[in-house]
C-alpha cells in the first residue's frame, strides 16, 4: 500500500491536516453516525483513523489511535503504514483535501491580500486549492511544520 487513502473521524482532525501536509488523500468527517462513517470508508476505499475503540472494532481497515497527542498519532500511522510520506508536499489542501494547482497572479482577478507579493516577484511559487481556492506558499509556517514532522518521524533537519 504505497499511497493510502485515509478517513479521519472527528476525534483526529489535527492529524488529518498533517497527513494532508505530506500529500495524503485524507478525508475528514464530523457529525456523522458511526454507521455513516463506516459506510463512507468502505465506499471510498479508505483506511479509517479513529480513537473510538468501538468504531475501530467494527471497521474493515482501521488504525486505532491510542493517544490524544498528535506526535504519538503521527508515529502510530507511520508504524501501521510505513509508506506514509514524511515530507511536506504542496499536493493537498490542508483545509478541504482538494488538490493544489500552481497559481499565477494577474488576469481579471485582484491579487489576494496576505500573500508575500515581494517574494512572489523573486520566484516564490504559489499554489491554490482547486476546490476551495485557499492559497499556499513556502513560508515560516511550512518550515515549522517540516521540522515538526521530521522530529516525529525521527529524522533530523538542519
Amino acid at each position: 500500500m504505497s499511497n493510502p487513502r485515509w478517513l479521519a473521524d472527528e476525534m483526529v482532525g489535527r492529524l488529518a491536516r498533517y497527513l494532508r501536509f505530506v500529500g495524503c488523500d485524507t478525508a475528514y468527517v464530523r457529525g456523522l453516525l458511526d454507521d455513516e462513517v463506516l459506510a463512507r470508508a468502505e465506499r471510498e476505499d479508505r483506511i479509517l483513523l479513529t480513537r473510538d475503540r468501538e468504531l475501530a472494532r467494527r471497521a474493515g481497515r482501521v488504525v486505532l489511535l491510542t493517544s490524544p497527542r498528535l506526535a504519538d498519532q503521527w508515529k502510530q500511522v507511520r508504524s501501521a503504514v510505513p509508506t506514509t510520506p514524511g515530507a511536506v508536499a504542496f499536493v493537498r489542501c490542508t483545509v478541504c483535501n482538494g488538490l493544489l494547482v500552481s497559481y499565477t497572479a494577474g488576469g481579471n482577478r485582484p491579487d489576494p491580500d496576505g500573500v508575500p507579493w515581494d517574494r512572489v516577484a523573486q520566484g516564490l511559487r504559489l499554489y491554490q486549492c482547486s476546490e476551495c481556492g485557499h492559497l499556499y506558499w513556502e513560508g515560516s509556517h511550512t518550515a515549522r511544520v517540516r521540522q515538526q514532522i521530521a522530529n516525529w518521524s525521527g529524522e533530523t533537519r538542519p
